[in-house]
């Protein structure tokens, strides 16, 4: 049995709240440089030099990589022999948000009701999810989502007859009905199976997958690469203003189903495609 202070975690998530807003994933600029290059009008090349800038600006660390410094979504591995000490877990995680977000001088960007509308005035409650899985360690993972993505995302509840070609067709529309609102090019996440909760949180862990990792199936390795084709073929670009590139990735994660169901869930996320991880 291995004791872990949740000081530590406080102190890791906030950590990685503040880095992750400032700096990208080097598979995510790879990925986007490699998209630039292959652009063919101006405007399009104009907007990606433009995001180029702002991402080695923000890693100057005077500015966040994008305005909208997200919802903290923390996704826990906590190891089965782990016993953690010194106070209260889910305490212990929105205090590293609330500390990341004040050290960090990123925006305030939650309420703390729907409807009154009132901000918090630091970025919590972190939307959790913690997993048991084996060994004596804590895997974290903090991953902050801007509303202007995340709020063109959707779940479709088909019919298993929809089969494989009517859930590719799905999630084509749900990124053909987004344009340019979530800020392309954009990162897909795709959750196939489950229920309806499994299937959404599939797709916001998909988004955690490095770009230019396929999925080990072939069968969905072949799914991922032939919705990117139809993605970019819409011809949205980066920033909706036209251009070869709409997406950067798909990445899908699929899991058992009932023999009635056959759910279909996309995460769309920006170009800002932010996590970091750490373990402790």
């Amino acid at each position: 049995m291995r004791e872990i202070d949740v000081k530590t975690i406080t102190e890791a998530i906030r950590d990685l709240y503040i880095h992750a807003n400032y700096h990208l994933g080097e598979d995510v600029k790879d990925c986007i440089r490699q998209c630039a290059q292959k652009e063919t009008g101006e405007l399009a090349r104009y907007v990606f030099d433009s995001i180029e800038k702002n991402i080695d600006i923000a890693e100057e660390g005077v500015f966040p990589v994008c305005q909208d410094t997200g919802m903290a979504c923390v996704f826990m591995e906590i190891g089965q022999d782990v016993h953690l000490t010194g106070g209260d877990l889910t305490e212990a995680i929105q205090e590293g948000v609330r500390q990341g977000c004040l050290e960090g001088y990123l925006r305030k960007t939650i309420v703390r009701d729907p409807f009154d509308r009132v901000n918090t005035g630091d970025s919590t409650p972190a939307d959790i999810v913690t997993e048991i899985v084996p060994g004596e360690q804590v895997k974290i993972t903090v991953a902050p989502k801007g509303f202007g993505s995340e709020n063109m995302s959707q779940i479709r509840m088909l019919m298993p007859g929809a089969g494989a070609a009517g859930a590719e067709d799905a999630i084509v529309d749900v990124v053909r009905q987004a344009g340019g609102n979530p800020c392309p090019p954009i990162v897909v996440g795709v959750g196939i199976g489950g229920n309806f909760n499994k299937a959404a949180l599939m797709a916001k862990k998909a988004l955690l997958r490095p770009l230019g990792e396929h999925n080990k199936d072939a069968f969905y390795a072949e799914m991922e690469q032939r919705l990117l084709e139809r993605i970019n073929a819409l011809g949205i670009g980066p920033q909706g203003f036209g251009g070869e590139t709409t997406a950067l990735a798909v990445n899908i994660i699929a899991a058992p189903t009932h023999i009635a169901g056959l759910p279909v869930a996309v995460n769309i996320n920006c170009h800002v495609c932010r996590h970091e991880e750490v373990t402790l």
